[in-house]
């Protein structure tokens, strides 16, 4: 993705260092990343540009470099054409969210497909819904043109920390409802229980009562005493 490439702190030979990528340089038509460029400090206002081309290689955080960069300033880099954080506009016309990062092809630079954030990408955490290359219709400077009606319609590649917390809570809502029917049903079922079994009592009561009273009438009879 753009933003680990970014993330990366670039060395040259020896002990060269032109700190860590700032934005990239791209070409929004064919939809293919040319390079990058980075801010050597805080208080420097000029900014090194790089070409895919002169990675030699990546270890851990760092991206060495070949050859020298291309030194510009960010008023020139700044009229550079790009579609990172374009509004992406559905096909009502209406805004449904920010481009905000890309996977591409490390060799050819080749972009393989754009990473939607529904508000501030630079808010992190923050959910991204994958659009494809073929859902672009139109582009123009600050804006991206998609053949969607809104953010649902595209699959869904990160979920947000807030996205996630609301699933847990309806799938917890959820368990809970079943949970509450299963006690509702092995309650309903106990009192069934119990009114069966106290029908039967009464009967047995009523059985063993006529009994009792029927065996004492019997002995009387046969008492020869009284």
């Amino acid at each position: 993705m753009l933003s680990e490439l970014l993330s990366h702190n670039v060395k040259g030979n020896g002990i060269l260092n032109y700190g860590n990528g700032e934005n990239v340089w791209m070409h929004p038509p064919v939809h293919r990343i040319l390079g990058w460029y980075t801010k050597p400090s805080n208080f420097d206002l000029k900014r090194n540009v790089w070409r895919l081309n002169q990675i030699s290689q990546i270890i851990e955080n760092d991206i060495y470099v070949k050859g020298d960069p291309a030194i510009s300033d960010l008023a020139t880099l700044n009229r550079f054409p790009t579609l990172m954080e374009a509004n992406l506009i559905n096909s009502e016309r209406s805004k449904i969210g920010v481009i905000a990062d890309f996977v591409f092809e490390f060799r050819t630079g080749n972009i393989k497909y754009y990473l939607v954030s529904r508000s501030n990408p630079n808010i992190p955490g923050s959910s991204r819904w994958k659009l494809n290359i073929d859902d672009i219709k139109d582009q123009q400077p600050g804006l991206v043109f998609c053949s969607k009606f809104s953010l649902e319609d595209l699959t869904l590649v990160k979920s947000s920390i807030k996205h996630e917390f609301l699933n847990k809570g309806k799938k917890i809502i959820n368990r809970f409802g079943e949970m509450k029917n299963i006690a509702s049903n092995r309650l309903e079922n106990w009192l069934e229980d119990d009114e069966d079994i106290n029908q039967n009592y009464d009967f047995n009561e009523k059985s063993f009562y006529n009994d009792k009273t029927r065996s004492f009438s019997d002995k009387r009879e046969e008492d020869p005493w009284i």
